[in-house]
Parts: structure tokens; sequence; C-alpha cells
């Protein structure tokens, strides 16, 4: 019996060393010569040009000028007030004529807790919100041919 158990012990030790001979380190050659560094140079990132206003395009390639402008104001002024924000974009080249705004005071008159406002460009509409939970934006159909853009009561924009 010792010799069976000498080769269930051997035959094992062989099989991993015929594994392991293949896994010897072989000499690398060096390389000859120098290898002078070149220096490298690279262009200067170009930084993205922001966004313009497009009159006649699409609510949709208005609308990262849309948010630009609307970023911008918030982050000078966090709590604008609608009429502000409509002043705001009326500045920056939207028609007032074509757009809508919620009012800022409730039917109590306690502040709201957000304001909505719209901008009307074809078909479509910018939709814009601001209130505590900071500002988002979207695109929607309008909800009817040249038709309003927000539903419910809306404040007449007339200053």
């Amino acid at each position: 019996m010792g010799s069976s158990r000498m080769l269930a012990v051997a035959i094992p030790a062989a099989i991993a060393l015929a594994l392991l001979a293949g896994c010897v380190a072989q000499p690398v050659a060096k390389p000859t010569g120098s290898a002078t560094p070149t220096a490298t140079t690279s262009a200067a990132p170009v930084p993205a040009a922001d966004p313009t206003h497009e009159p006649g395009g699409t609510a949709q390639a208005n609308l990262p000028y849309f948010d630009l402008v609307n970023n911008k104001l918030f982050a000078a002024n966090g709590s604008a007030d609608g009429k502000t924000i409509i002043d705001n974009l009326v500045s920056a080249g939207f028609a007032k004529e074509d757009m809508q705004l919620t009012p800022d005071k409730t039917s109590i008159g306690v502040g709201a807790d957000s304001v909505l406002f719209a901008v009307h460009i074809g078909d479509y509409c910018l939709l814009g919100q601001h209130g505590g939970g900071g500002y988002t934006s979207s695109i929607a159909k309008a909800i009817s041919t040249g038709g309003p853009c927000l539903v419910g009561k809306t404040r007449a924009i007339d200053w």
C-alpha cells in the first residue's frame, strides 16, 4: 500500500510541475539606445459656447437658452417673483405676449410654494417652475392650437 500512496501524491505533483514549467520567467531583451522624451502639446479644450436665443426657432432649440437665462436669474436672486422672472425672459429676447405665469400668492394671500411660467413657441411650450425645490423645466405640447400652456389660474402679465 505504501507505493500506491506514493503514486497518489507523485502523479498530481508531476502534473503540477508540468503545468508550472510554462510559467518560468523568460529573460526580456533590453532596448538599445536611449529614448529621448519629446514634448507634446495639446490644444486647450475650447469651452462650449453658451446657448443663444433662436427667434423663430422651435421650443426644443430654445430650451437650453431658456434654462441658461433662468438659472442665471435664480443663482443671483433665489427668491425672484413672477414679475422678475417674466421681465428677465423679456430682456433675454422672449416675447411677453407669448408668456403665462401663475400667481406668486395663494388665494388666501400666502406666498405660493412655487411659480410656474411658460413661453408659447409654435405648437409647444417652454415650461419653467421655481420654488423651494429649485428650478426645473420641460417642453410640452400646447393645450390647444395657439392655446395656453398652463392649466388653471394664471395671472395677467399687464405691466
